[in-house]
């Protein structure tokens, strides 16, 4: 039986379970709009629903995926010239439906829950240095991930708000 007291579960789970719902949260505020509704933008702010699905994607396998474990980046990622176009995911978002957008963030989600999951410990070690040459550690990545994952969900309650009137979690 799982322990039923707040904050006593272990750490990984606590994490796990703080990043599942940032990443909840910003599924919900995205669901139900159509995909002019998605790719709104609200000056004098770029951002759009779509932008943010498409980036957060691209977030969950840039860490988990290439940085964390040394993969290649996968599709669509693998074919952006990020140099001539830095922000590819937010501009291109636009031209993909609300369920492809969906669909790539939450297959993208599930990719960083298993490497998570499969890990030896919280202290794995990242394939890849960060920028500083240091290798960070999963427990690290998963608190990167809650961080921005939670700056993008207080974009996308705002950007739900001005779009239909929806608020809250």
């Amino acid at each position: 039986m799982r322990n039923q007291t707040v904050g006593t579960a272990p750490e990984t789970e606590l994490l796990t379970q703080f990043l599942d719902f940032q990443r909840a949260t910003v599924v919900m505020k995205a669901d139900g709009l159509s995909g002019g509704q998605m790719a709104q933008i609200h000056p004098p702010s770029t951002l759009s629903l779509g932008g943010i699905l498409n980036h957060l994607a691209l977030v969950e396998d840039s860490w988990a995926q290439v940085r964390f474990l040394g993969l290649p980046e996968g599709e669509p990622w693998s074919q952006v010239d990020w140099t001539a176009d830095p922000d590819w995911e937010f501009r291109t978002a636009a031209e993909c439906s609300p369920d492809q957008l969906h669909d790539r963030y939450c297959q993208a989600c599930d990719r960083t829950r298993t490497v998570v999951l499969q890990a030896a410990s919280l202290d794995a070690l990242s394939v890849m240095p960060l920028d500083s040459g240091q290798q960070f550690s999963l427990r690290w990545m998963v608190l990167h991930l809650i961080e921005e994952t939670a700056r993008h969900a207080g974009h996308a309650d705002l950007l739900r708000e001005a779009i239909d009137g929806t608020v809250g979690e």
